[in-house]
């Protein structure tokens, strides 16, 4: 709180502390650590410690059972750390070492309990997430050019430089992978193999977040052409999830879909030009999604290990406080008046109907908007409001779960006021939107219909069971991603992986290990065992050879 209040203080003084330490100098290119201090990253920085220091407290009851809770803790750590770099650094340099860290950490987290979804998942996630710490060292390469590794020196220059349009385009890609924007969207829910405490982090506060934030930093100098196509990608991206969550029924995959809308809608408004929004909006989210994951680990800790939610209904019976907080996050996703996601998500639909006058691109987005309302609402109904579905052996109860519910209260209160809070003292010049009231109430009726077609997919469900359905083949493609993890996966690594098997095959155990190394050691084998040979029958030999010599001599 020490950090917001001060980041607050810097807001208001329109100051902010840059700090350059000179490590070397080669040649005309200047190697440094910079630390740049403003509002925006003691902010995020004050709310990512506060909710790891929550989400720290529920981990000692989710992991109690764990044999190596203390390694957890400290890749827990060193995962905030990394992000601390990060949030901190404006040198491409140590951007890349807290991203790489990023990456590694949550590897190595996602392989967690080390079975075969998790080393699948793990894989995905770190293959995907290599990309674009590539296009960061391309970044790099590039930046040697300007003088500097340093990207604030580069926001002010001419972008239709090409070599400064290259390194815009790399810093973009890499910040597309690490959000999980299309085409690299599959790793986000596939990562759902990792502890729901991770989970919590990750997908609140660190990672994903990441490629927001490094957009955010950059707004300023990326070009129209780089925004239109980034407008489009977000948008997709944000459509794409709120459909697909709509027919899931793993728990944590429907919260990683909607992590993957609200990433979209937080680029959607950047590109638009309104970065403080995208900001603004990044750490409401941050709040009610570390919360609605805290709720979705303890129920499935209470169910043992169950994450189907259509065997989760009547919930509310056994666990009225978690069912209570869940329900609360969901009102502030779906942006339900007065939480903390109102005032944050009106503000940017608000801006959007401003700024864009595209039939096509507003469509889009209203629509992306009431699939969100459609999803909460489905998912409300099955775990709360359903029949009760429950196994007969669970156990249902909340009584043990002390430190997880202490955990979950820390964040309910911010949850539900911090969005009108943070409204009043980060704006300092208030937002003054006219529109016509039918476009005023539009946000509202959306949400309505939304609601309404999430009842409705819950009446939909026996569509299911027919595999000749339509329905059933649509679900399917939906429910899969628009088949972006094949294409991302099989597609991408048929090729290389049967090439890698091939030249295995011939060359490694072929050809190279005949005329090579095992080559090389038979004919040495072939050597010594000749020597010896030798050398176990040189009496014998030095007998006959003695024998010949007598006889020639007396010839």
């Amino acid at each position: 709180m020490f950090l917001v209040y001060t980041g607050l203080v810097l807001l208001y003084l329109d100051y902010s502390l840059y700090l350059e330490l000179y490590l070397a100098n080669l040649n005309s290119l200047l190697v440094s650590y910079v630390i740049y201090i403003d509002w925006i990253s003691l902010i995020f920085m004050g709310f990512v410690l506060f909710i790891s220091s929550m989400i720290f407290k529920y981990t000692e009851n989710y992991m109690e059972g764990d044999l190596n809770l203390k390694r957890f803790i400290f890749l827990v750590v060193l995962f905030i750390f990394s992000m601390m770099l990060t949030i901190m650094s404006l040198n491409l340099v140590t951007i890349l070492l807290g991203w790489d860290l990023l990456g590694l950490v949550s590897y190595i987290l996602v392989i967690y309990y080390q079975n075969v979804k998790s080393f699948n998942a793990g894989m995905l996630t770190a293959l995907s997430n290599r990309i674009g710490d590539a296009a960061l060292l391309m970044a790099i390469a590039l930046g040697s050019n300007f003088g500097s590794w340093n990207f604030l020196f580069y926001l002010t220059m001419n972008s239709n430089d090409i070599f400064m349009s290259m390194l815009y385009s790399f810093m973009i890609l890499a910040a597309l992978t690490k959000s999980a924007q299309i085409p690299f969207s599959s790793w986000l829910p596939a990562a759902m193999a990792a502890p729901t405490p991770v989970s919590s982090l990750v997908h609140s506060s660190t990672l994903v977040t990441a490629g927001v934030y490094l957009l955010i930093r950059i707004e300023s100098g990326i070009s129209a052409n780089f925004m239109c196509l980034l407008l489009f990608i977000s948008l997709l991206t944000m459509f794409m999830a709120g459909v697909c969550a709509n027919f899931e029924f793993d728990l944590k995959k429907i919260i990683a879909l909607s992590t993957l809308s609200q990433l979209g809608m937080m680029i959607v408004i950047l590109c638009l030009g309104g970065s403080d929004l995208a900001f603004f909006h990044l750490i409401m989210h941050a709040l009610f999604k570390a919360l609605l994951f805290m709720c979705a680990g303890s129920i499935i800790h209470s169910m043992g290990n169950c994450q189907d939610i259509r065997y989760m209904s009547g919930l509310t019976f056994y666990m009225p406080f978690t069912c209570t907080c869940m329900n609360i996050s969901n009102f502030a996703l779906c942006g339900i008046p007065f939480m903390a996601g109102f005032y944050s998500k009106d503000l940017i639909v608000e801006f959007f109907s401003l700024q864009v006058d595209n039939i096509f691109l507003y469509f889009l987005f209203y629509l992306s908007i009431g699939m969100t309302v459609s999803y909460s609402f489905r998912l409300s109904y099955y775990i709360f409001f359903g029949e009760t579905n429950l196994v007969s052996l669970n156990q249902v109860s909340e009584k043990n779960s002390y430190l997880m519910m202490s955990g979950m209260m820390g964040l309910v209160f911010f949850v539900i006021f911090m969005g009108s809070m943070m409204s009043w003292v980060m704006h300092i010049t208030p937002y003054f939107i006219l529109l016509p009231s039918f476009m005023k109430l539009l946000t509202l009726n959306v949400i309505l219909i939304g609601g309404y077609l999430g009842y409705e997919f819950n009446n939909m469900s026996y569509f299911y069971t027919s595999k000749i359905s339509q329905w059933y083949r649509t679900s399917m493609f939906m429910g899969y991603m628009w088949n972006l993890p094949i294409m991302a996966s099989y597609l991408m690594n048929q090729k290389f992986l049967f090439m890698g098997k091939f030249y295995f095959k011939t060359f490694d155990q072929g050809w190279l290990e005949y005329y090579g190394s095992k080559g090389l050691f038979m004919v040495l084998v072939e050597n010594f065992n000749a020597l010896q040979l030798n050398s176990l029958n040189h009496f014998k030999k030095i007998l006959f050879f003695s024998l010949i010599i007598i006889i020639i001599m007396n010839l």
